[in-house]
């Protein structure tokens, strides 16, 4: 169930590119975002002052905030790679929140969006556990005591791709439920802004859907990074 009006959608249209816009919405509306989000980054980074204003104030407390979150679970060393989880979680937050303005279509409602952030996050946990323990992170995998190898190795591996079936799955059922309440209270009573109160109960939900695939990934980190036991 789709909203009745997509702005971009109409677009491309417009352009002559409608049959790619219909079979590829959250493909569209994730370019919009990523071209938001670089634009606000150039505005965001432009006015940044010694003598911080209130919008820089309140940004610095919510990033700065976020790291020491991930550098008490993941210790000192997670600081490194704070970046790429903050970009995560902004991105998602922002893909999130854009599904609550009418004609707008939230590219996380679609599971080829969640999919591909799941893939980024989990390979780049090994990544890290390679980093830090070089060969000896196959340790991860194989359990306590050797005899245990055969039994502990499948289920490691089959947990660990699990991991990617969770990020994905859970981010995009979610999203896909509110987005099916909105657009059923739309079409039912949007004359009488019934689905106000949906939608503000939608930026908490964004939030905290962005905020728990942040989490995840920074546990997935943490564990990477420590020793094997």
């Amino acid at each position: 169930m789709e909203h009745p009006i997509l702005f971009l959608v109409s677009l491309f249209d417009a352009i002559g590119l409608g049959h790619f816009a219909h079979e590829n919405v959250h493909v569209i509306y994730t370019w919009f975002v990523m071209l938001l989000l670089i634009v606000f980054a150039l505005l965001a980074t432009k006015g940044i002052s010694m003598v911080p204003t209130k919008v820089q104030n309140l940004f610095e407390l919510v990033i700065g905030g976020m790291e020491e979150f991930m550098v008490e679970i993941t210790g000192e060393e997670g600081r490194r790679f704070f970046p790429v989880l903050a970009t995560v979680f902004i991105y998602i937050f922002v893909c999130n929140l854009i599904g609550l303005v009418p004609g707008f279509f939230p590219p996380t409602a679609k599971i080829n969006t969640t999919l591909s952030v799941a893939l980024v996050v989990v390979p780049l946990t090994h990544v890290i556990g390679v980093m830090y323990h070089g060969p000896k992170y196959i340790k991860h995998f194989l359990g306590p005591v050797w005899w245990m190898v055969p039994i502990i190795f499948p289920i490691e591996i089959i947990g660990h791709l699990a991991r990617i079936m969770s990020l994905t799955i859970r981010l995009f059922g979610n999203m896909m439920g509110h987005e099916l309440v909105l657009s059923i209270l739309f079409m039912l009573a949007g004359l009488y802004f019934a689905p106000l109160p949906i939608m503000a109960l939608g930026i908490f939900v964004c939030l905290v859907q962005a905020f728990v695939f942040f989490l995840l990934s920074v546990m997935y980190f943490a564990g990477a990074m420590e020793e094997a036991h």
